[in-house]
Order: structure tokens, then sequence, then C-alpha cells
């Protein structure tokens, strides 16, 4: 096979590593360390009021997609109450309608939202519509002509005409055409409903929106802001119905866009809403999954955190196998260090995370040295491979269980971790420690040894580092990157760093050494 194909398809799997990555990360928003946390909101609405005789219905506008927010869990409460939430028919707003046949005594309603900050504003596609003229009379004809002239003359676009027009409702010197304008709409709802009638007349179209400031405050309030729409931009602008500000505040919640009062009661009786909220941090993946839930369920049910938390515990460890063997790839491919055996440096790496480095290490070359002589001896019995093999085996269990023994005896904890080594690696490596010996001398077996131990512990701090475990568990495509570069590396064949020092003569000045 040609070495072109052999590096587009490395190209490609490191491509889509790379880019399944980034969509994870920057899109889904799943965290890159173990420590991240996410912003997570607790907010409840309260509905109190008196009821009439006979049937009650409530309905109460709440969100729906909100731009920038993500809805992890809902709860609605009102006992003895039948409820329906609905959509409006053109998609945009949402609402739940509670319902009782009788009902005495002050009655309260609860909705509750658990609520994500994930940064990605949703596209809003609502088409404009003009609202309707209002139908005045003089001299609020001419009051109302004014103004908007005098407005125009301010503005350069139809959201800078809305912003000085709110500026005019909320000066603390109005004009006279203002003053006449405002009477009997005092409130920030009935004037922001005001103003996108007046735009109306200038065929600007608006809407009111309701939205709520998540701040550290434990009560909260919905506000209208009034949405202009930008004809050149193709985009609704929001503004700031008390200060006329263009711009969508960073910490703005859209409630409702609907249009109609945020509550609706029969009967109109005197109701108390009231809001409130907390901040609380949570695990940032956590909130990711309870995110794609609320998405779509398929993504977490197709993935590996949606497996029983003993089964995530072993993958933790396996997805971390094929970083130790791209360290041990480069370590003997491109470094040229010797070790014994393909894998058996990584899989002595994982023994080490149930017994910490230093005392691994102890304890591996404790036991391989006793197996060690108990094999010289059994070359003495001439006994065959497979009989050979099984007696150090054997022997190997025997030391493992002494080990603990006494060290329990001793009160060392770390003794009783031996039992977690790989009996049968153990057995090899002494088995080829013992060949090497025989075939090449004790200095190459030493040498071998040594180096499958420093694979194995430069493995071991690599694979225990907590951001890359939690990274190669939520981003396990991650190793297709690794793939990539594994079969960039599988076609090198040129000298090890270790064999360039026998070319050092060549190096020198002539007349040198």
């Amino acid at each position: 096979m040609k070495k072109t194909h052999l590096y587009v398809l490395a190209v490609l799997l490191i491509a889509a590593g790379l880019a399944a990555f980034f969509y994870k990360w920057k899109v889904l928003k799943f965290p890159l360390t173990p420590v991240e946390q996410a912003e997570v909101w607790e907010v409840q609405a309260r509905v109190e009021f008196q009821p009439r005789n006979g049937a009650n219905r409530v309905v109460l506008q709440i969100p729906l997609d909100p731009p920038g927010y993500s809805i992890l869990d809902e709860n609605f409460m009102a006992r003895g109450y039948g409820m329906n939430t609905e959509r409006s028919r053109d998609g945009r707003s949402r609402e739940v309608q509670w319902t009782i046949r009788r009902a005495r005594g002050t009655q309260a309603l609860y909705y509750r939202a658990t609520i994500y900050r994930d940064g990605v504003p949703a596209a809003d596609t609502d088409r404009p519509q003009l609202q309707s003229p209002p139908e005045l009379e003089e001299p609020f004809t001419s009051a109302a002509q004014s103004l908007l002239e005098r407005v125009r003359e301010h503005s350069v676009d139809s959201a800078s005409f809305a912003a000085e027009l709110l500026r005019e409702f909320s000066s603390s010197t109005p004009s006279q055409e203002v003053t006449l304008l405002l009477q009997g709409r005092n409130g920030d709802h009935e004037r922001a409903r005001f103003a996108t009638e007046l735009l109306a007349i200038r065929n600007i179209a608006a809407r009111v929106i309701q939205g709520l400031r998540l701040e550290e405050t434990a009560a909260g309030e919905l506000r209208p802001y009034l949405q202009v729409y930008d004809t050149d931009a193709n985009e609704w602008r929001t503004l700031d119905v008390r200060t006329g500000s263009i711009g969508w505040p960073s910490d703005l919640f859209l409630w409702s866009k609907s249009g109609k009062p945020v509550l609706e009661i029969d009967g109109s009786p005197r109701a108390r809403f009231d809001i409130r909220m907390q901040r609380s941090l949570v695990d940032s993946l956590k909130a990711a999954v309870d995110r794609l839930e609320v998405r779509d369920e398929n993504l977490v049910a197709y993935s590996l955190l949606n497996l029983p938390l003993q089964t995530q515990d072993v993958y933790r460890i396996l997805l971390m196998v094929p970083v130790g063997a791209f360290i041990m790839l480069i370590l003997r491919n491109i470094v040229g260090i010797k070790t014994f055996g393909t894998f058996m440096p990584v899989l002595i790496a994982i023994s080490f995370k149930w017994t910490s480095l230093l005392a691994g290490l102890t304890l591996f070359s404790l036991v391989v040295g006793l197996g060690l002589l108990v094999r010289f001896y059994m070359e003495r019995l001439k006994l065959l491979l497979v009989p050979r093999l099984t007696a150090v085996l054997i022997v190997v269990v025997l030391i493992m269980a002494l080990v603990s023994v006494v060290s329990n005896r001793l009160g060392l904890e770390v003794g009783l971790s031996i039992a977690l080594f790989p009996m049968i690696i153990m057995t090899m490596t002494i088995e080829r420690v013992s060949v090497a010996w025989d075939e090449r001398g004790a200095g190459y077996a030493m040498k071998m040894a040594a180096g499958s131990l420093m694979i194995a512990s430069l493995a071991y701090l690599v694979m225990s580092w907590p951001p890359l475990e939690h990274l190669m568990f939520v981003y396990p495509e991650v190793l297709l990157i690794l793939l990539g570069f594994t079969l960039i590396l599988g076609r090198y064949s040129g000298y090890r760093l270790t064999e360039l020092s026998r070319f050092r003569a060549l190096a020198r000045p002539p007349g040198e050494g």
C-alpha cells in the first residue's frame, strides 16, 4: 500500500477526531477539566389569589427556548388542580393552564425551572408584524406627530428611533407632548405597549417581551423590554424600556414574547405574583448531560455517560491504555528504549494506579526478584516450558500472599495492594528476564528490566493525571487522533535517538580524537 494512502487515512482520522472534539467542546459545552463548574439558576414563580365561587382557571406564560439558556428541568406544583401546557400556534410562546372546579381559601400555585447558561443564543426567526396604530383624537394626534418628528431628527435607523422615543418617555423633564400622551400610562408595560403603537405610525415593527434579570438578589422581577425589527440587519434589536439602551443584557432571561399578560385569572381577582431565584454552581459535565437530554435524549443514551457507574469506572481506566501504548510507541520506536514484551510496561503502569509509583516499583521489584531466584532453581530441575511457567506462577501467588500477610501485620496498607498486580504479567516477566540473563548476560537483562520499569513509570505519571483521564473519558474521540499519529509513526524505520551515539565519531572534525 502506498504511503499516500496511509497519510490520507491518518489525516482523515485526525481531522475527524478534532472535529468531534471541538463540536462537543464549543457547541455541546462539555468541560475540558474535571473541576469546571457551570452556573445554574433555580427560578420559582408563585401565584397567590383568592378564588371565586365555582370553576377557576389560571393561565401563566412560561419560558420557551430562551436565547443563551437551556431549561434543564421544570416542575409544576398545584395541589388539586388540573394542568395543561401548550404552545401558541405560531410557536413563539408557551403557557400553562391550571383549572379547578371548586376552590376555597387562598390558593398558591408554583412553577419552578432549573436553567443553565449555555451561551448559545437561539436564532430568532420570527417574522416582523406591524402593530395597529393608535386611534388618537386631537390634541393627541398633533402631539404624537410632533413627538415622532422630533425623535426622527435625532435618529438614523429604527433602533435609534425607538431608543430616542423611550428616552423621551423616561426623561426627568418630559415635554408637553410626552406629558399629554402618557396620561394614564404610568407602568413600564403600558408605556412599552404604547411605544409599539407609535412606532407603527412610522411603519416600524416592534413588540414587547417579558424578561428576568438573573442577579444575586433572591427576589426577581419580570420587566418588559421593547424589541424593534432592524430591516437593514434583518434581526430584532432589544431596548430597555426604562433607559432606552440598545442591546441584549448578558444576564437577561427571556420569559415570554407572546405579547399577552404574564398572568391571567378568570374573573380577574386580586392576585399576587412574585419570583424567587437562586444561583448555584454544579459540575459542568452533569449540566452538559442534562442539557443534552433536553435537546435529544439519544445523544446521551448512546454514549459512555449513560453506562452504569461501575462500567464507567472501568472505561475510565481502559481509555487510558491507548495513551500509555502511544507513549511506549514513542519511547521504543523513536527514542529506542528496550523493554520486555510489547504492552507489558503499560499493564504494569495500570497496576501502579492502586499502589502509587514508589510503592509499586518496590513491590514489583521484590516479587520479580524473589521469582527470579525460584526460576533459577527451577532451571536445575530441567522442567519443560509450560510446567516451569506454571510452577513460577504458583510461587508468584504465594509470594504475593506472603507480602500481603506480612504487610497487614506490620500495618502497611501499601503492601495489601500487591494483590492487584497482574500475576500473569509478572510470571512472564520473570521468565523473560531469566531467558535474557542466560542468553545475553545479566547486564543486558537488567537493562531491559530498567527500560520496562522506566516506561511503566512514565506511562503511569501520564495516565494518572486527572485532567487527561477526564479528557479521554468525556472526549473518547481523541483516540482517533492518537490512531492517526500512530499510523504516521507506524512506518518509521530510521535511527532511534539512542543509536545516534554510535555515530558521534562521524560528526567530529577531521584530525580530532
